[in-house]
């Protein structure tokens, strides 16, 4: 062991080698086996460097190892640098590639499992939210729709809004001419209580009468000149009975009577009355009822409107279409032979007046004591005869004396026979 010591300090003395023999220990550690040798061969080497030999047993060749200035010895820790071969095992540091491993932080990636968080995507089942939109069902609240079946009472009217558009064309109104009956009272035909005088108003038909010999144009017929304005005198006094008191002449001023030979009216109806003061004192039922059978009406008055004017029926006294063939002024009234003012339908003059969806106003009294009115019915519906009864009327709620009563009342029309076909009601004796 001292001799294996003595070498190696022997070989660190001579740097040359030193070198040399690290390298051989370093790359060929295999050859361990023969480092004896190599040892002794190195040793005797380092001797014969003062160009002498000597026996490995000589004194001279002890001194020098002796020699070996041991002090060098603690260069052996240099030695130890060797051991720096084994820091190369720092090289297991490489495996801090390992720190691949740490790459499984890539599990951190799971945290991509915060996509699990996208569950919170279930929170789109919000979404059921749209189970509220069942919040729609309130849409089953249209069945307030079904509250629209008030509509249902419009439906009622529909079918009367469709003819009174279609089938009443006041170019094309149906000549009333023979309308009239004296058995059984019939829609759109006038019961009569009398016979035909034979006689009419006109003398002549008129331009306004259509080449087709059955209808008439309202819009081109003509009317008697002039404007002549009156002191009337009406009132309607509610007691036990409807009392109805005037002079006969109306609030809205009329033509010029007689007709003047200048006038164009002269042509065709040379109306040869003058207008005067008729008094009108008539007690009308004040709660008037629906008879069990209808009455006919007679030549004369049938009732009166607001404009203190009494009103007669559609005939002309020959059986014919008053409204069609006699000439009437601007107001459409005449006078008779007696001098009364009045008139075969309901006068444009009035200040009662449509208005636009609404039921018409009462224009006039009816010898039975029932209202008329002008030619909209319910939600403003124009009326025609197929909406009418025979007398010319129908029963609904209406104003009477500022107060809703269901009432039969009466319609004015643009076709014959315009007003009252007989009377629904008893009426009144009247003049």
């Amino acid at each position: 062991m001292l001799s294996i010591q003595l070498i190696e300090r022997s070989i660190f003395m001579k740097n040359t080698r030193t070198p040399l023999l690290h390298a051989s220990w370093q790359v060929k550690p295999a050859l361990s086996s023969r480092l004896p040798v190599l040892l002794m061969t190195a040793l005797l080497a380092s001797c014969g460097g003062g160009g002498s030999s000597s026996s490995p047993g000589s004194d001279t060749g002890a001194a020098v190892v002796a020699s070996s200035t041991v002090p060098t010895v603690p260069t052996v820790p240099a030695t130890p640098t060797v051991p720096s071969v084994p820091a190369a095992p720092a090289v297991p540091a490489t495996p801090t590639a390992p720190s691949v491993p740490a790459a499984p932080a890539v599990p951190a990636t799971p945290t991509v499992p915060s996509v699990p968080a996208a569950p919170a995507v279930p929170a789109t089942p919000t979404v059921p939210s749209v189970p509220a939109a069942p919040t729609v069902p309130t849409t089953p609240t249209a069945p307030s729709v079904p509250a629209a079946p008030a509509v249902p009472t419009t439906p009622s009217v529909t079918p009367v809004t469709t003819p009174s558009i279609s089938k009443v064309d006041a170019t094309k109104l149906p000549v009333g001419d023979g309308r009239f009956t004296r058995t059984t009272p019939a829609v759109g035909m006038v019961y009569a209580c009398y016979t035909a005088t034979g006689r009419g108003g006109a003398q002549v038909k008129g331009p306004w009468f259509n080449t087709d010999g059955t209808t008439w144009n309202a819009t081109s017929k003509i009317s008697v000149q002039g404007i002549v304005n009156w002191a009337s005198s009406f009132m309607v006094t509610l007691g036990s009975t409807l009392g109805i008191t005037g002079n006969g002449l109306p609030s809205s001023p009329t033509g010029k009577f007689p007709v003047a030979s200048t006038d164009p009216a002269y042509a065709y109806d040379r109306n040869p009355n003058t207008i005067v003061a008729a008094n009108i004192a008539w007690g009308l039922p004040a709660n008037p009822t629906v008879a069990a059978a209808p009455t006919c009406t007679g030549l004369g008055a049938i009732g009166v409107l607001l404009n203190g004017a009494r009103l007669y029926n559609a005939d002309d006294g020959a059986n014919r279409d008053a409204v069609a063939w006699e000439v009437q002024d601007a107001c459409e009234g005449h006078p008779e032979a007696s001098g009364k003012y009045h008139h075969h339908n309901i006068s444009s003059c009035l200040s009662q007046k449509n208005v636009a969806n609404q039921h018409s106003p009462l224009v006039g009294y009816i010898a039975d004591g029932f209202g008329i009115y002008g030619n909209q019915g319910e939600n403003g519906v124009p009326m025609i005869n197929a909406d009418l009864d025979e007398c010319h009327g129908h029963t609904h709620a209406i104003m009477v004396n500022g107060v809703s009563v269901v009432q039969y009342h009466y319609h004015q029309t643009q076709e014959f026979p315009y007003t009252v076909g007989c009377f629904k009601g008893k009426p009144a004796v009247i003049n």
